[in-house]
Formats: structure tokens, C-alpha cells, sequence
């Protein structure tokens, strides 16, 4: 899929990609930090004939309803690709010992080679979280690498 990039000269980015079916689709990401939605008339790719503006909020939502099935289907994708690869779902526990603490502090990449690949929190996904991403009683820690070293976070995340 290309993906097309404009820059609005006072205004931001735009962002376009044409459908299969030809319909032309856009995000406008402003300065500001909002975004709209734009949909392009089919028989004039000029004239927008629908549009929707997003604030910081329904963008991530939007974002995540969109990402968050395509990052298990990449997932599952890499399973079938590479043997003896392994994803794993890990609850931290209300007694974590990283419960309030940034996931930098785990040192899970270091210590067991596995990595932390997004961290569900009450539905929302937060994919490839930076190391200053602070953890929550309840996330769902998603970790790929092997069977061995993805064992070990779930040992770490729940002991320390």
C-alpha cells in the first residue's frame, strides 16, 4: 500500500492512500494536534466530499480500533515465519514489584532478550512502548521472543 505524504505549508501533513476499491482516503495532522478525517470524491480526487475532525483522544481511539487487530494478525504472521518464536499475554499483578514504574526499570530486553511489544491498559493498546512508559495494576504486557526468555518476564514482571 503507498502511502503518500504532503507537507501543508502553515497547517501540517497529509497523509493518502487510495483503496482497492479506489476510494481515496486522507489524514490531516495539524500543528495544533488535531487531525481530520477526509474522504475524497471518486470522480474529482480534489474535492473532499466528507470530512471528520479528531481531537487527541478519538484519534488514539480511532488508532487503536484500526491497529490493534493488525498487530495480532503481524503477530501471527511472524509465528508461522520464524520457529520457535513465541508471543505472550502477561498480566502485571496488583503486587508487582514494577506497578507505578517505568518499564525501563524491568530491564526485560537486558536481562532475558525477549521484548515488550505493546501493553494493553482497559482496552486501549499502546504499541512499542517507550522505556519511560509507566506501568499499570492490570496491563496486559505483550512480549515476544522464545519460550525460555518469555517465561522469565513473566517471572520478573510479577517478582522483580
Amino acid at each position: 500500500m503507498e502511502v503518500e505524504q504532503t507537507a501543508l505549508p502553515g497547517i501540517g501533513l497529509r497523509h493518502e492512500f487510495t483503496t482497492r476499491s479506489g476510494q481515496r482516503i486522507g489524514v490531516i495532522s495539524h500543528r495544533t494536534g488535531r487531525r481530520d478525517l477526509v474522504i475524497y470524491d471518486s470522480e474529482d480526487p480534489d474535492r473532499v466530499c466528507d470530512s471528520v475532525k479528531l481531537n487527541d483522544e478519538e484519534a488514539d481511539a480511532l488508532a487503536e480500533l484500526l491497529g490493534a487487530p493488525r498487530i495480532v494478525q503481524r503477530l501471527n504472521a511472524l509465528h508461522e515465519q520464524v520457529e520457535g518464536l513465541v508471543s505472550l499475554q502477561i498480566p502485571i499483578p496488583s503486587g508487582s514489584p514494577y506497578v507505578g514504574r517505568p518499564m525501563a526499570d524491568a530491564r526485560v530486553r537486558t536481562r532475558t532478550s525477549a521484548s515488550i511489544v505493546a501493553v494493553v491498559r482497559s482496552g486501549r493498546v499502546f504499541a512499542s512502548p517507550a522505556p519511560d512508559f509507566v506501568f499499570d495494576e492490570n496491563d496486559v504486557v505483550v512480549v515476544v521472543g522464545s519460550a525460555d526468555s518469555t517465561s522469565e518476564v513473566t517471572d520478573i514482571l510479577a517478582h522483580g
